[in-house]
């Protein structure tokens, strides 16, 4: 019961998470949608303002031209016949809809006209408008009547000097707004539908992205130090991906790190226990005897001294894991094989020669590639006698640099070959070598370490040849 009311805590994170982003999301999307709405319906009524006005100018500029110019019907000017110039100008022109014309003599409405059946009242209209004040110029307003709220423009009517009358036109654009209100009511409900529907689309879209952070805390939370196998599995290349590989390159270093802290232990203690259980057994049947003990020390020192090599070696090969175990620098491969040459000669006698010498120059770690070429020089010795031959050489080409020690002993069995740069291996040879059998793995790790490896070449009975080989990209061809 307890690991299934764990369940959704663990997933609650991650669930708050695509909650506050669909959150966001919705929240940044609905406040897009009515600033855009509210925007877009602003525009539309300044645009049917703009052409209410532009009706109502045009509207007076016909009848401005009518009192300029004479009577269509008889050819002859007006005059002062303020009336015959309503009476032909009303029954010459028909409104648009939503617009009343208006006219007025003495303060009077005179005449009037609107759009079909439509149910505005000019008397309320001229007398909200023009009867209010005396007109001496043209004036543009809005008034509010029962019918609704209407635009007009009010001109008065000059002929010479004398303002004999007043000419209003007046919309009303109830139709038209409703219009626009109505539009941004099915824009708004449209809206609404695709943000819901977005917001379904974003709540899978954001599950999709999030699922490798699931992994990612899922296999987090299973991993233990006995299991460290899990990986994610990392699909795109995006961000989310990309820190998918970087958390399974941190568990492939963290497993490594375990692998080699276990390997460690392990093998320390299994070539320590043979040592200490020797030093207890003798030291459990220590006697008096002064001789007894003489032998006795002897071999506990001995004994410690092995430990304390195959502790020194253990310890190496852990540090040989870490990235900070090699210290490169500019090497020149013919100064390196003829300092080495002069360190081997005083190892063992042994008939040392150097079979060829390398030019060019390397970046490696100049100590921990003589401790890898010293320790096979060691090995050779071993499996050789006083005066045999054991050789030295280097070469440079293609981009590597080769440091070999070939020895003229009895060689290497092929089932060994593989097994003898694991941990602990010795080789299967009639010789009896002491150690511990860690020097082909320290020779190797070196030679990983700097991005190489080690290759052997032997046959029973010629002797073995190892070559330790390191990247060598500035080097010269070599001779």
């Amino acid at each position: 019961m307890a690991d299934s009311d764990s369940r959704p805590s663990r997933r609650t994170p991650l669930s708050g998470t695509r909650t506050r982003i669909l959150a966001a999301f919705a929240i940044l999307t609905a406040v897009s949608a009515a600033l855009s709405l509210f925007l877009i319906r602003e525009v539309l009524f300044n645009r049917l303002d703009e052409e209410v006005e532009q009706q109502l100018t045009q509207e007076v500029a016909e009848f401005r031209r009518l009192v300029r110019g004479s009577d269509p019907r008889t050819g002859e000017p007006f005059g002062t016949d303020v009336r015959r110039i309503f009476d032909v100008y009303f029954s010459r022109n028909v409104p648009d809809e939503g617009e009343v014309l208006l006219s007025s003599i003495d303060r009077r409405l005179y005449r009037s006209a609107r759009a079909g059946e439509a149910e505005y009242r000019p008397g309320e209209v001229l007398r909200a408008v023009a009867l209010e004040r005396p007109l001496v110029e043209a004036h543009r307003g809005t008034v509010a009547t029962s019918t609704g709220s209407a635009r007009y423009l009010n001109v008065p009517v000059e002929i010479g000097a004398r303002v004999l009358g007043t000419f209003t036109v007046a919309n009303f654009p109830a139709n038209e707004r409703q219009e626009i209100e109505s539009a941004i009511t099915v824009a708004a409900q449209v809206f609404a539908a695709v943000l819901l529907l977005s917001f379904f689309v974003a709540w899978g879209a954001a599950g999709r992205v999030l699922a490798p952070l699931r992994m990612l805390r899922d296999t987090a939370q299973s991993i233990t130090e006995k299991d460290l196998t899990q990986r994610i599995s990392v699909r795109g290349r995006d961000e989310v991906a990309q820190l998918g590989r970087t958390f399974n390159e941190m568990l492939d270093r963290l497993e490594a790190a375990f692998t080699g802290q276990r390997r460690f232990v392990d093998d320390a203690g299994h070539e320590l226990r043979t040592p200490i259980t020797i030093v207890r057994g003798h030291l459990e049947l220590l006697s008096d005897d002064p001789e007894d003990k003489r032998e006795t020390v002897a071999l506990v020192t001995d004994e410690l001294d092995r430990m304390s090599r195959i502790v020194n070696d253990l310890l190496l090969l852990a540090k040989a894991e870490q990235p900070n175990f090699l210290r490169p620098e500019p090497v020149d491969v013919e100064s390196l094989t003829r300092e080495l040459h002069d360190k081997l000669a005083a190892i063992a006698p042994r008939d040392w020669r150097v079979e060829s010498i390398g030019k060019g120059l390397i970046l490696a770690d100049r100590q921990r590639l003589t401790q890898a070429v010293v320790q096979l020089a060691e090995n050779a010795t071993k499996q050789t006698d006083e005066g045999q031959v054991v050789a030295l050489g280097t070469f440079v080409a293609d981009g590597e640099a080769r440091i070999w020690v070939r020895d003229t002993g009895a060689g290497i069995p092929s089932e060994d070959q593989a097994r003898i740069f694991g941990r602990f291996s010795r080789g299967s040879s009639g010789r009896r070598t002491e150690g511990a059998g860690l020097g082909l793995s320290i020779v190797d790790a070196i030679a990983r370490a700097h991005g190489g490896r080690v290759e052997l070449a032997s046959s029973p009975g010629q002797g073995a040849t190892f070559t330790v080989i390191v990247p060598a990209p500035t080097a010269a061809v070599g001779t």
